[in-house]
């Protein structure tokens, strides 16, 4: 005799479609929202510029490795703009669009990337994690705040993002444990750009989708177009309203495209063909929240082309802040890891204060 004794279901959300009209009925209230919806296509384009001229950098050797984030600019403002300054991010390497509605500064974004680590030391909530490049350790970070807030009685809420091949790792799995059993104000995101660096999401798991992860460790889970911002925000407001009033954590699988190289380090093209990613590109979300204000005469070209000159001054003041930053002294590699630094650091810090030259030949 057998019986079934466990069984779900993974809804997928989209309300904007690809050429950027409203589908299907119930959409959310940001859907028409059309002063929030500018707000947020402005700071998508600021993130899109942004991200341009980073690479710019790192190929004129004013940069060190940068993570690119095109492709990715719905799902990252519809993090930042749900969440409330009292929340905890706790980010991986790349959600510019959420940190920057947050208040980090892009000169804060290259001067990390540039190897200092006072970039690390950035603007916005001073709750909020560092950038996280080990695979999905930053999950566990943000379980770890999700606990506190709930031994403390406090109604806020954790939030970390983790990429679909960090999703395959044991930090990702054990924080969905941990959230389960102690039933956290946690939200996870996984940001399925459908490519681990050059392994691709077909090669590195069979399930049908990544939220079902959630669901196996006793989380509700759901999967949206996470190239449809308003889907995203949606999305997310329901999760945070979860968190923190006391029913748990959530999983949301964002699903997206990389559209660029996963680092400037990489070369994408050496395993993806060029078909693939045009069609990507067909879907992207910048185009498609612009066809969705124009066609509700909230967005015109004259409106375009002032953003764009904006974005690029914006940007431009960015990198000569950053630049003007100057070599941040070898003292840095040790001065930014513990708040009291131990006696044998200690003497290596005095130790490359003496031997090592005050600013390396080349330096910006």
């Amino acid at each position: 005799m057998s019986s079934n004794v466990a069984a779900f279901n993974i809804n997928h959300y989209q309300f904007l479609d690809p050429s950027g009209q409203l589908i299907g009925a119930n959409h959310p209230a940001i859907a028409r929202d059309f002063d929030r919806l500018t707000e947020f296509y402005e700071l998508m384009t600021l993130t899109r510029t942004f991200d341009k001229k980073a690479i710019a950098l790192q190929r004129t050797g004013k940069l060190g490795t940068y993570a690119s984030c095109l492709g990715h600019e719905a799902a990252q403002v519809a993090i930042g703009a749900t969440m409330r300054e009292e929340d905890c991010f706790a980010p991986m390497y790349r959600e510019y669009g959420a940190q920057l509605y947050r208040g980090v500064k892009m000169s804060e974004i290259l001067a990390y990337w540039g190897g200092d680590e006072r970039g690390n030391d950035f603007s916005g909530p001073k709750h909020d994690f560092a950038w996280c490049v080990p695979i999905a350790t930053q999950c566990l970070h943000a379980a770890g705040a999700a606990m506190a807030f709930k031994l403390r009685n406090e109604q806020r809420a954790a939030v970390s993002v983790v990429g679909d091949g960090g999703s395959s790792k044991g930090d990702f799995l054990e924080a969905i444990n941990a959230a389960s059993a102690w039933k956290l104000p946690l939200v996870l995101i996984i940001m399925n750009n459908q490519w681990a660096i050059s392994v691709p999401r077909s090669k590195q798991n069979s399930a049908q989708t990544l939220a079902q992860k959630g669901i196996a460790g006793g989380l509700p889970s759901i999967q949206v177009d996470g190239n449809d911002l308003i889907a995203c925000h949606w999305a997310m407001e329901k999760a945070l309203e979860r968190a923190r009033s006391g029913q748990g954590a959530s999983v949301i699988e964002m699903v997206t495209y990389r559209l660029s190289d996963h680092t400037t380090a990489d070369d994408a093209r050496r395993y993806r063909d060029n078909e693939e990613v045009d069609k990507a590109w067909e879907r992207e979300p910048l185009k498609r929240l612009r066809a969705w204000l124009e066609a509700s005469d909230a967005w015109n070209e004259d409106k375009q082309q002032a953003l764009e000159a904006d974005c690029v001054n914006r940007v431009n003041e960015a990198v000569e802040e950053y630049l003007a930053l100057g070599y941040p002294g070898n003292e840095g590699m040790f001065d930014y890891m513990f708040a009291q630094l131990p006696h044998d650091l200690q003497a290596q810090r005095e130790q490359a204060l003496r031997e090592l030259p005050a600013q390396p030949e080349g330096h910006h």
